[in-house]
């Protein structure tokens, strides 16, 4: 064999047979347990085969092409209309409203032709006959070849019919994408087989060139793979869920190393570079403890820290092998949101909305437990109940907004003579009441009641155009001297307010 020979060799059939090869092993791994894929990893087998066999036909002198054709040629040539039918048979869903009895062997009953067509004293799909065209070997065309070639078209094109079906009534325009794609290669396919099967074109080209349609099929095949990610692979759809879905997902190395964070994480954890992140430097010691014992994490609430804050979430997570290394797997969701809104649903449930003072339940219990406290130790205790003067004068004359801002300043100042030495409170209305526990001495709560007057006195409200000067009244009465339970020290405090009330009104 001359040196162009083995060029014309290599460009008419290793390359194809590089591409074939190539072809169906990429779809293979793609997804090698499901049906499809394996299809197409057969088909193209096959065609690898057909040139594998014209290769070593090439090479072989002539009297070997009779039986290599009727044995490899043939049988090969016959499994690929079945195979390209079960193939759309099964994108199409065509193949599930088959009986369970039929389905698949239906399409591969011709394959009964192979051991007739071998072992047969007769072979009727294939010409026994060739001669030498130029470095060809051509078979000679007579009815057993017409009529094998003719019967392979006919199936083959019989998959047209499932292609309309299947596209007609799918209301998927990435399925009806696909479809016409393969619509398109398959008439391109019974094309080129019809056009270069029944006519001759000369010594110049190989025999059997219809078996290039091969690569129109696959190159199509290829198209719609690349483009609308079909027969894709395994991994693909859950690659799809992972960067898709709402909730946070950071994969990890049992170490804390983060691996891989889907767009959700990475925008909840957006002052973190995640790429170079460790997840110990950013959880709590918690979820670093339970990832390095390998503890079962199912809707563990924790903190993640994110910058400069913290963010609560919830975690659930499952333990997994990539690359033969141990990981974890954790769906984060933030939920700093929902805490915060039960944090103020619990501080409302204690506090009045307005003023942000505790409400009367919260004193009441409070108190409660500062009357408790003071009796097992032997302390005093003082309770302060404080009433707005002209308050209902103030709202007729302003509005309720004015009076709404006279009660929050009362509320701030009230807080700010308090401190730590007691709890504040609104009970209602213009009402507010202080306990003050311990009390060493008389003259500390006269201190603190003068405290609260100065400062009322030197700090009117300016509300608008207008500076409000919020007057009241003050009454006080002691643990255990005035009381021993909550309601008889308040009402004793309350007598004493009125008293003062009066006899300022009584000076006036």
């Amino acid at each position: 064999m001359n040196l162009s020979e083995v060029l014309l060799t290599l460009v008419v059939y290793l390359l194809p047979m590089l591409f074939f090869f190539y072809m169906g092993l990429d779809v293979l791994v793609r997804n090698p347990k499901k049906t499809e894929h394996r299809l197409v990893s057969l088909i193209t087998a096959c065609y690898f085969l057909l040139f594998l066999e014209e290769y070593v036909r090439f090479l072989l002198p002539i009297n070997y092409s009779p039986p290599l054709t009727a044995i490899m040629f043939s049988s090969i040539g016959i499994m690929l209309p079945g195979l390209g039918f079960h193939f759309f048979a099964k994108i199409t869903r065509m193949d599930m409203r088959l009986p369970k009895l039929l389905n698949p062997y239906i399409f591969y009953v011709h394959l009964l032709i192979i051991p007739i067509n071998i072992f047969g004293n007769k072979n009727f799909i294939s010409s026994q006959k060739f001669i030498t065209a130029g470095v060809w070997k051509w078979p000679v065309f007579n009815s057993a070849y017409y009529a094998g070639l003719t019967v392979s078209i006919l199936i083959s094109a019989l998959t047209l019919l499932i292609l309309f079906k299947a596209k007609s009534s799918t209301s998927s325009p990435e399925y009806k994408a696909i479809f016409n794609l393969m619509i398109v290669g398959t008439i391109l396919t019974l094309g080129w087989t019809g056009v270069f099967g029944y006519f001759r074109f000369g010594e110049k080209i190989p025999p059997f060139p219809y078996l290039y349609a091969g690569i129109i099929w696959c190159f199509l095949l290829q198209l719609a793979m690349k483009k609308y990610e079909f027969l894709n692979f395994n991994n693909q759809r859950y690659e799809k869920l992972f960067n898709l879905n709402p909730a946070a997902i950071l994969l990890i190395e049992i170490s804390g190393i983060i691996k891989e964070a889907n767009p959700s994480a990475r925008l909840m954890l957006n002052h973190i570079d995640l790429d170079h992140a460790v997840l110990n430097a950013l959880a709590s010691a918690e979820l670093s403890n339970s990832l390095k014992k390998r503890q079962e994490i199912k809707e563990l609430e924790t903190s993640i820290q994110n910058g400069d804050q913290f963010l609560d979430v919830l975690i659930d997570g499952d333990y997994v092998t990539v690359d033969n290394q141990p990981h974890v797997i954790l769906i984060i969701r933030n939920i700093t949101l929902q805490k915060e809104n039960q944090k103020q649903i619990v501080f409302l449930a204690y506090h009045d909305p307005l003023t942000l003072l505790p409400n009367r339940r919260y004193f009441y219990e409070k108190l409660a437990g500062a009357i408790n406290e003071a009796k097992s130790l032997g302390h005093h205790l003082a309770v302060i109940l404080i009433d707005l003067d002209d308050f209902k004068d103030t709202n007729d004359r302003y509005g309720h907004e004015a009076g709404d801002e006279v009660l929050r300043h009362t509320a701030h100042l009230i807080k700010e003579v308090v401190g730590q030495k007691g709890v504040a409170a609104r009970l209602g209305g213009d009402e507010f009441v202080l306990f003050l526990s311990p009390v060493p001495s008389i003259s500390y709560v006269q201190d603190t009641l003068q405290q609260l007057e100065t400062k009322f006195l030197h700090s009117d409200l300016q509300y608008k155009d207008k500076s409000l000067t919020i007057k009241m009244s003050m009454g006080f009465s002691f643990y255990p001297e005035d009381g021993q339970d909550e309601d008889t020290i308040l009402n004793n405090a309350d007598k004493a307010m009125y008293r003062t009330k009066r006899n300022r009104k009584q000076l006036l």
